[in-house]
């Protein structure tokens, strides 16, 4: 886990390029406190500036980047790891390896194969750029998933690139805010697809890379990994194939192998511990090769948001394996709501997810004792754990189903009647219907807009290959995994882990694990009758006896703060909070239309809240808290 940027330019010379290198390692230097360094190579008209952070985890003492090759001059940086390095490096007999890292497996792939032929082989979270003088090109890429951020922009002809927007933003020059992305920030609660919120600054795409031509300064980008599902309505998917006991054995060996692989490393590898199963499932096998794997945990004082008390048992059921195991314990309260200004600079990005709050408690506590942790991320958006997915489920099932059928579906899922009625037949509409924080028609009085128009998905670029012929589950996993997932949910985990100088690894992200559970059937993943998502996991979890049979079917519970309670105490506010929402602050701004924020206010109640509430008046109210302490520091600051 570091940090990487460059520059590629035709007006500038080596040493400005090396100047505006230094200038943007030191923004992103939390990213890689341990060492730092730059290069400049060249390829005819054009100058190739390659920066890198350093964390140190693995390959402690030759681990330094850029590398490069005697043979050809290539050379390569990246960000993340490449899990399955040791197998890949067992191709290559007749290389005399420099280093005992990974970076340099990826560099000598590169040199071997093809972009895509390379990319598909590995197994990792990576975004990374590889200079190619010998076919004079130079490839940015990026993991399936997106885990690992790599922005880019082109300024005077030039292209820069970064693993975070502020090393863009402070030696690439100011960029303009768009102001017309608000609509869809406001609807989404971030922004999906490629454009981030400034102007000429954009992400490279999850499973895709940037072919970057250095004779004419050209590049495309081009997809080499999408997760496809059956292209069928058919509930049984591949049942002819696999039964669910074959299922459990499948997935049971992959997911034990994904979390082997993500314990290789130089440094002490912990793990965090929430009361679900995903997060409790990856430390029960990660304990098992490490004893004294340390724990970490985050906690609520409001009950009904607080699972340490399951985490307690979930530790008390498997004592045997946790015996050594350190458990550290930290709270996150009110008063981290003062934390938000730093927590908006590390994120950039304005994003209205209360998770944020404990992720950054948790990764606070974390980084003062571990380099790096496992986490369950991930396991909700492959194998459908969302209670949405169940009700979009439902729907399905009643639109096919006799009137008995349709009354008990209506009966165990109470909230299913009201989606009927306004479920759109498009699931890339369907995707956002349940989570909207506003009308269009309120969001054109919040912004002081005449008239609001949302984009959609596809206007976005940031909706996955579709045809109609998926289950609506199916296609509704398709759109999580590849929308929300890399810039909502894990965008979140690596800026707020990165700015402690933690690197966070997610075993349920092994691309292995995403296509096989694309191809299971879909009442594998979700059991209507007994209303259990993620039920592939639970059986499998229960059976070999990972888990607990409480912990394995102990019901969801969304990871969030109590916003709520929280935000209803004016009284009781930071300072911050009071400044940005009953100050001078919004209308100093002139964004926001302070009459309506003051509306929204008032509207907070902890009445019927709880931490599975999709949107209540305190959701609305933070997403103008986050956007106005963001604005106040990318914008006013």
């Amino acid at each position: 886990m570091c940090g990487i940027h460059g520059i590629i330019s035709a007006r500038m010379g080596a040493g400005e390029i090396k100047e505006k290198l230094t200038l943007m390692g030191l923004s992103q230097a939390h990213r890689g406190p341990d060492d730092a360094a730059c290069a400049v190579y060249e390829s005819g008209l054009r100058k190739v500036g390659f920066g890198f952070v350093r964390l140190s985890i693995l390959d402690l003492e030759t681990g330094m980047q850029p590398v490069g090759s005697s043979v050809d001059k290539a050379a390569l940086i990246c960000n993340g790891q490449l899990y399955n390095y040791l197998e890949l490096k067992d191709n290559f007999t007749d290389v005399e390896w420099q280093t005992k890292g990974d970076a340099e497996v990826a560099l000598q792939m590169f040199r071997r194969f093809l972009p895509e032929t390379a990319l598909l082989a590995f197994n990792g979270m990576y975004a990374g750029a590889f200079f190619d003088p010998k076919r004079r090109k130079l490839v940015l890429f990026r993991d399936r998933f997106g885990i690992k951020p790599l922005y880019y922009r082109e300024v005077d002809g030039d292209l820069w690139f970064a693993s975070e927007i502020k090393p863009l933003l402070k030696a690439g020059g100011a960029a303009e805010i768009r102001k017309a992305a608000f609509p869809t920030l406001f609807t989404y609660r971030y922004l999906p697809g490629e454009e981030t919120i400034f102007a000429g600054i954009k992400r490279l795409p999850p499973g895709s890379f940037l072919l970057y031509d250095l004779d004419s300064g050209g590049y495309e980008i081009k997809s080499y990994w999408q997760n496809v599902f059956p292209q069928s309505l058919d509930t049984s998917g591949d049942r002819d194939k696999i039964s669910l006991l074959e299922a459990e054995e499948r997935f049971y060996e992959i997911f034990t192998d994904a979390v082997r692989l993500r314990l290789r490393s130089d440094v002490e590898v912990g793990s965090f511990l929430s009361g679900g199963i995903d997060s409790c499932a990856v430390a029960a096998a990660a304990v098992r090769s490490q004893p004294e794997l340390a724990l970490f945990t985050i906690a609520f004082q409001e009950k009904t948001y607080n699972e340490l008390p399951a985490v307690k048992d979930f530790l008390a059921a498997g004592s045997s394996h946790f015996s050594r195991a350190k458990h550290h314990v930290g709270f996150c309260q009110r008063s981290s709501l003062g934390d938000l200004p730093e927590l908006l600079r590390a994120l950039e990005e304005p994003i209205f997810l209360g998770a944020t709050l404990p992720t950054d408690q948790v990764c606070r506590i974390a980084s003062k004792r571990v380099k790096t942790v496992l986490t369950g991320e991930g396991a909700d958006e492959i194998f459908a754990g969302y209670r949405k997915f169940l009700i979009e489920m439902a729907a399905h099932e009643h639109l096919h189903a006799d009137g008995t059928t349709q009354y008990k579906l209506e009966r165990a899922y109470p909230e299913l009647k009201a989606y009927l009625g306004q479920r759109a037949s498009d699931p890339l509409k369907r995707y956002i219907q349940s989570e909207m924080l506003f009308s269009e028609f309120e969001l054109s009085r919040l912004l002081g807009y005449d008239k609001v128009s949302v984009p959609g998905l596809s206007e976005l670029k940031a909706a996955p290959t579709l045809d109609g012929r998926e289950h609506p589950l199916n296609a509704a996993l398709a759109v999580e995994s590849r929308c929300r997932l890399p810039d909502y949910v894990i965008l979140r985990l690596d800026k707020l882990s990165m700015r402690h100088s933690l690197e966070t690894r997610t075993p349920f992200l092994d691309y292995r694990l995403a296509e096989f559970a694309a191809r299971l059937p879909v009442d594998y993943k979700i059991n209507l009758q007994e209303g259990r998502e993620k039920y592939i996991l639970r059986q499998a979890f229960s059976r070999y006896k990972l888990l607990d049979e409480h912990s394995a079917w102990r019901r969801k519970q969304p990871f969030t703060s109590p916003l709520a309670a929280w935000l209803s105490e004016r009284d009781l506010w930071p300072e911050v909070v009071a400044e940005a929402l009953v100050g001078d602050m919004i209308k100093r701004q002139g964004v926001l239309d302070p009459k309506m924020v003051a509306e929204l206010t008032q509207q907070v109640t902890t009445a019927g809240v709880g931490p599975e509430t999709l949107v209540s008046g305190a959701d609305r109210l933070f997403a103008v808290l986050v956007f106005t302490l963001w604005y106040e520091e990318f914008h006013c600051g």
